[in-house]
């Protein structure tokens, strides 16, 4: 089957975490997932793919290398901004949030929609669903793509690993269990796009990944 979706990935930022611009196929409307940081970089990219309209900036969780450029970029494109609704604070107040000297200084956004786990979001002519995932943060969500079987995971999934929850509001059971959701919804082919390292499936990880045989005790 024929992948209605093109989406490209752009690793940012010091702490090396993918941004996502996400399309129909030759589309001028795309979605922004995650813009972290290097924001005259992805707005250098909407003007060589060729991208006129941004309808959303989709945020997965609020860790400050995920919503760096949230606020440039929302004002250099005019896009409304979804951030799960429990991490609303966090986006309003970045640098109070940065746990580590030498990042930044991020500019604050007053997050524009709030998404919580449930709901559907109809953009650029794709349909996503939110899904809550919560334990590497704790308002933390993955946007799933109806139909096309993608998944924007953030930072609860990687290829080969999983998200760290040794920071404010981490939680391993409750992480184990967000990927479950994750695992048992959606079919193993599901292309999973991360929020840091390569992109990989569902099935890879169900498979290989040694975090997730806990998950198969289950």
């Amino acid at each position: 089957r024929r992948k209605m979706i093109d989406a490209r990935m752009f690793t940012v930022g010091p702490v090396q975490e993918n941004c996502y611009i996400v399309r129909r196929p030759g589309a001028t409307e795309a979605v922004i997932v995650d813009p972290g940081d290097e924001a005259a970089r992805i707005l250098g990219a909407l003007e060589s793919l060729g991208v006129e309209q941004v309808p959303a900036i989709l945020i997965t969780h609020t860790h400050f290398d995920h919503i760096g450029a949230v606020a440039p970029v929302a004002k250099a494109t005019g896009a409304p901004v979804y951030c799960p609704e429990l991490e609303i604070q966090v986006l309003a107040n970045i640098m109070d949030f940065v746990p580590w000297p030498g990042f930044g200084p991020f500019e604050s956004y007053d997050a524009d929609h709030t998404v919580a786990g449930g709901d559907t979001l109809e953009l650029a002519g794709l349909t996503f669903e939110v899904v809550f995932t919560p334990g590497h943060s704790p308002g933390h969500v993955t946007y799933a793509i109806r139909g096309e079987d993608a998944l924007f995971s953030g930072d609860v999934l990687f290829q080969g690993s999983v998200g760290r929850v040794d920071l404010p509001g981490g939680d391993w059971p409750t992480l184990l269990t967000s990927i479950g959701s994750l695992t048992s919804t959606f079919p193993p082919e599901t292309t999973v796009y991360p929020g840091h390292m390569g992109i990989t499936t569902l099935g890879q990880e169900s498979a290989t990944n040694p975090f997730l045989r806990e998950l198969a005790q289950r």
